[in-house]
C-alpha cells in the first residue's frame, strides 16, 4: 500500500528492534517477491538499516540466494546494494560468489550494474582483484575491458573502477584499456573513459603523487604511457 508502507517504514525506523520483530516474521519466505515491489523494496531496505545482523540472517540469506535475480530488477537492486551496505564482510563475500563468473554481463545491465558498482566501492583488495580478473579477462571472445567500454552502463562501472582501485589495481585496469587505445578513441564512451583517466592523472600531480620527472614511477607519461600522449578530445 502507497500509504500503509510508510507507516510501516516509520515504526522500524523509531521502534526498538526487537518490536518490530513482527514484521521481520512477515517477511520470511516473501523478501524476493517483496524485494522487487516498489513498497515492499523500502520496507526491506529500512529493516536492512535498523536491525540487527542477528535478527535479519533468515532475510539476508534469502537475498543472497536469489540475488543474481534482484539485481537485474528495478528495485531488487536497491535491495541488494542495501546488503552489501549495511550487511557484514561475509554477506559481500557471499554476494560476490553468487556474481562471480557473470560481473561482465551484469555491467552491460542497467540495474545490476549499479550493484556492480556498489560491490567495487564496498569491497576490500581482494574482492576487486577478483572482480578485475573478470574486467581485464575475456567476454563471449572479445576482450572485457572493451566490451564494457562500448556499453552505455559498462563504461560506467570502468569509471568506477577507476575510482576506486589502488595503485597497482588501477595500474592493471589501465594497462587492459592501453592495449586497445586505438579502439577506445573511436568509441562513443571511450573518450569518457579517456578524459576521466586524464582527471585521476591530474589529480595525482596536484596532490604531488607523480614520480619524478613527472611520470608516474618515472617510467611512462601519466596512468596510459608513452601510447597515450595527450589526449585530444576533439
Amino acid at each position: 500500500d502507497q500509504n500503509g508502507n510508510h507507516v510501516i517504514q516509520k515504526c522500524i525506523e523509531c521502534s526498538p528492534s526487537l518490536t518490530v520483530q513482527f514484521i521481520v516474521d512477515d517477511f520470511q519466505g516473501q523478501v524476493v517477491q517483496l524485494g522487487m515491489h516498489p513498497y515492499g523494496c523500502r520496507v526491506i531496505q529500512r529493516i536492512l538499516e535498523h536491525c540487527p545482523h542477528s535478527q535479519v540472517a533468515g532475510m539476508l540469506q534469502d537475498i543472497v540466494t536469489r540475488c543474481r535475480e534482484l539485481v537485474l530488477d528495478q528495485y531488487g537492486n536497491y535491495v541488494v546494494q542495501h546488503v552489501l551496505e549495511h550487511g557484514e564482510f561475509n554477506d559481500r563475500q557471499a554476494i560476490l560468489r553468487q556474481l562471480h563468473g557473470h560481473i561482465v554481463g551484469m555491467s552491460q545491465h542497467k540495474f545490476a550494474s549499479n550493484v556492480v558498482e556498489k560491490l567495487l566501492q564496498l569491497s576490500d583488495s581482494d574482492t576487486r582483484n577478483m572482480m578485475l580478473n573478470e574486467i581485464t579477462g575475456s567476454h563471449m571472445g572479445s576482450p572485457a575491458v572493451l566490451v564494457m567500454m562500448k556499453d552505455p552502463y559498462g563504461n560506467y562501472v570502468i569509471q568506477k573502477a577507476l575510482d576506486v582501485c589502488q595503485a597497482r589495481e588501477r595500474e592493471r585496469l589501465v594497462n587492459a584499456i592501453r592495449e586497445h587505445l586505438h579502439a577506445v578513441r573511436k568509441l562513443t564512451y571511450g573518450k569518457h573513459i579517456m578524459a576521466h583517466i586524464e582527471k585521476l592523472e591530474a589529480m595525482a600531480a596536484a596532490q604531488g603523487k607523480l614520480g619524478r620527472g613527472g611520470h608516474m614511477g618515472g617510467k611512462t607519461s601519466g596512468f596510459l604511457g608513452p601510447v597515450g600522449g595527450t589526449l585530444n578530445m576533439g
